[in-house]
Formats: structure tokens, C-alpha cells, sequence
């Protein structure tokens, strides 16, 4: 395993982020089903994806923006 990625862009990682949520709503009575849970990591991996690229993009437009110095 020598190729890396963004910790955000970890179906494992909101996979625990699911699962722990799914165990919250647990407490309250709400049940989420195995095919739910599924979507969910696929979609939120997806937006967190799209996020990091929005922000990145609006983030590097202001310091443009805001730079008191030329490129060469």
C-alpha cells in the first residue's frame, strides 16, 4: 500500500463515522439498515470530497485576492 489520499477520502473512515452515528440514533430509537449505512458512506465520502475541493479552490481565489505581491 504506497499510494496515499486525504483522510476524508476514506470510505473507512465514514464508515466509523456512520457506524457511530447510527449507534447515537440507536439510543433514540432510530434504526438505520445495513443498505442505508452504504449510501450514506458513499455519499458522504463524496461531498466531503467535493467540500475540501470547494474550499480549497475559494481559499487560494482570496489569497490571490488579498496577496500584496505580484507573480512573476
Amino acid at each position: 500500500m504506497n499510494e496515499t489520499k486525504k483522510w476524508y477520502e476514506s470510505k473507512a473512515i465514514w464508515g466509523a463515522v456512520v457506524t457511530i452515528f447510527a449507534i447515537v440514533l440507536g439510543f433514540f430509537g432510530v434504526q438505520i439498515d445495513e443498505q442505508t449505512k452504504q449510501v450514506l458512506i458513499n455519499e458522504t465520502t463524496a461531498f466531503a470530497s467535493a467540500a475540501a475541493a470547494l474550499v480549497g479552490s475559494l481559499l487560494a481565489i482570496y489569497g490571490r485576492v488579498k496577496a500584496e505581491k505580484k507573480i512573476k
